[in-house]
Parts: structure tokens; C-alpha cells; sequence
């Protein structure tokens, strides 16, 4: 049992910067992604979790137990940097089996987790190797074994990706999915990357200003987005917001539009974009930019003139104050005119 309960938890450094009553579950077995952009308080309440900051106000169990005022190494937990934080001098099996030694657990145990550990995340081959003569991918594996040799059931991880390419960030993003299912963690992942957060989490809590703007599962954040904050932050490209009446904006994602030859909403082309699988066509809709997204390559030029249409069910409309979704707000008809209604 190593589920998390977080429950109307407020930090701030003198009123300023943190968190804001704000209240999760992270189910045992689980991976939760905290996703946002900077300064938006996600490292802010790993760090409260991991019992590396004091909280203002508020709880925090981890398997049903209170660690609210508990210290780190009380709350049966390990966890991962974005630095990695390994040990120069030492070469990859002590700094894997580093934490078992100050804990003084016995050479056998330390051996025998060391054997499991090094083959579970490859480095088996590689046990003899101080830091400076591994990838970042390999600098990455010696962290995540740390944390795994550690056998705690709650792993927490603050942007552990982030400092490699985009190839590497691929393939360990999915040995991070795979180890976590595998060995049954409850894994808290903070990311400021959405690709991260849509492919490996079972729940995405998405933060803005200290506070929770979503929470839910990557497919409910993407198809049902409860702020105009979360269509923009969701979605590559993000979703279109597109002013419509007065109380009202409209979102729709660029993939449920399509160049039409007959009716639909004049547009301008003005850029394309092409990434091999599909192309994404910048248009301007009476002085707004329009993304569509089409299949394969396009070779329109700048300053064609082209109809965008779509389908009315993939409408959604928030609020122009509050930015919050509004009620109803899939469209039910088709055809609705987007440039008679601005």
C-alpha cells in the first residue's frame, strides 16, 4: 500500500511563489505526472512530498501514514534528480549501492540487490565505470538504479530527463514506464515537457500559478480540456483559440480542420510546416493564426488563399473572462460559420 494523499497543501517563501491549498491522490502502483511550466509550483510539491521542504498547511500520507513533519529519509522513499547527483569518484556499482551502505545494510544484501538491480536497467556490463566515461543515457540508469536498489515503494522524479537529447529522452522515457509497471511503484514524475506527461503517465495533474488547473488522464486533459490554459498547454501544436462572441472563445485542435474546396472560412496560408508524417499549415483568419494539420507533405505557398472547415462536434468554448470550460460546450449542429459569428 503506498498510495499518496496530498490534502490542501500551502507553501510560499513570504507570501510569494509555491503552492495553494491544493489536494491529489496518487493511487499505489500508479505513475502521476505533475506537469506545468516554470514557476508553476510542481517541483514545489514534490519537494513538499519528499519532506525537502516544510509544509505551511496541510497533510500528506503515504500508504495511510501521516509524514506531514516527517523527514526524508522517515518517509520510505527514493527519488531522482535532474542532475543525477552521482559520485565522480566512485564508479557505477558504488554509487548505486551508496545509499545501502550508509543505511549499513550487509555486503551479501548489497551484492545480491546490485546483481538484480544492474540487470533490470542494463548496466551490468558496466559496474566498473566511473560517470565520466558514461552517456547520459548510462548517467540516467545509474540514478534510476540507485533509486530502485533502494526498494521503496514511492519513487519521486524531478525532471529526470530533461538534460537529454531527444532521441535518448524517447528510450528512457519508455524504461521509466517499464520499470515502474514492472516493480509496482508509485512514481510522482515532474516534467515541464506534455509529450513526457501524455505518454507515461496514468494520471497528469496540470499546474498553473501555484494551483491545480486539471487533473485527470492524458486522453481527458487532451479531449475535454476544463480551461482555455490546458487546450494551449495540451497538444502539438496546441489548440486553437479563436475569439467568437462576446462572452465566449472558441478552441478546436488543428487536426479537426481541414482545407475545403467549397464554403468554409476564407483563410490566408501563411507559413507551412513541414515534419515528414504531416504538415502544419499556418493560416490567418481575420488577423488570427490558425493551425491545421495535414496528412503528408503540403507545398502551398505563402499567401494562398484557402476555406478551412470542420466539423461542429469538435468545437469547444470557454469562457472569455475565466478561461474555464463552458457548459455544453460542444457545438451540436455542423456547419456553424466562424467568420459571421468574430
Amino acid at each position: 500500500m503506498s498510495e499518496i494523499v496530498v490534502n490542501a497543501v500551502s507553501k510560499t517563501w513570504g507570501g510569494v511563489g509555491g503552492v495553494n491549498r491544493i489536494s491529489f491522490k496518487a493511487d499505489a502502483g500508479t505513475l502521476l505526472v505533475l506537469l506545468g511550466p516554470s514557476g508553476c509550483g510542481k517541483s514545489t510539491t514534490l519537494r513538499l512530498i519528499a519532506g525537502l521542504e516544510e509544509v505551511d498547511s496541510g497533510t500528506i500520507t503515504i500508504g495511510g501514514r501521516d509524514v506531514t513533519h516527517l523527514s526524508p529519509a522517515q518517509r520510505n522513499i527514493s527519488m531522482v534528480f535532474q542532475s543525477y547527483a552521482l559520485f565522480p569518484h566512485l564508479n557505477v556499482a558504488e554509487n548505486i549501492i551508496f545509499g545501502l551502505r550508509v543505511r549499513g545494510v550487509g555486503r551479501a544484501e548489497r551484492d545480491a540487490r546490485l546483481r538484480k538491480v544492474a540487470d533490470i536497467v542494463g548496466l551490468s556490463h558496466l559496474l566498473e565505470r566511473k560517470p565520466s566515461q558514461l552517456s547520459g543515457g548510462q548517467r540516467q540508469r545509474v540514478a534510476l538504479g540507485r533509486a530502485i536498489i533502494a526498494e521503496a515503494p514511492v519513487c519521486l522524479m524531478d525532471e529526470p530527463l530533461s538534460n537529454l537529447d531527444a532521441k535518448l529522452r524517447h528510450e528512457m522515457r519508455t524504461e521509466i514506464r517499464s520499470l515502474q509497471q514492472r516493480l509496482g511503484m508509485t512514481m510522482v514524475y515532474v516534467t515541464h515537457d506534455q509529450t513526457e506527461a501524455m505518454t507515461m503517465a496514468d494520471r497528469v495533474i496540470l499546474m498553473r500559478d501555484g494551483h491545480i488547473e486539471q487533473n485527470g488522464a492524458p486522453h481527458e486533459l487532451y479531449n475535454e480540456p476544463a480551461s482555455d490554459f490546458t487546450a494551449r498547454f495540451i497538444g502539438t501544436p496546441p489548440m486553437n483559440i479563436i475569439s467568437w462572441e462576446a462572452g465566449a472563445v472558441l478552441g478546436i485542435r488543428p487536426e479537426h480542420i481541414s482545407l475545403v474546396e467549397n464554403g468554409g472560412v476564407p483563410a490566408t496560408v501563411k507559413a507551412v510546416e513541414y515534419l515528414g508524417a504531416d504538415s502544419i499549415i499556418l493560416c490567418d483568419v481575420k488577423g488570427e493564426t490558425v493551425s491545421v494539420r495535414q496528412t503528408g507533405y503540403c507545398d502551398l505557398p505563402t499567401g494562398a488563399q484557402v476555406a478551412l472547415g470542420w466539423q461542429n462536434r469538435h468545437i469547444h468554448l470557454f469562457d472569455r473572462d475565466s478561461g474555464k470550460r463552458r457548459a455544453g460546450s460542444h457545438l451540436p449542429h455542423r456547419g456553424f460559420p466562424l467568420n459571421e459569428r468574430q
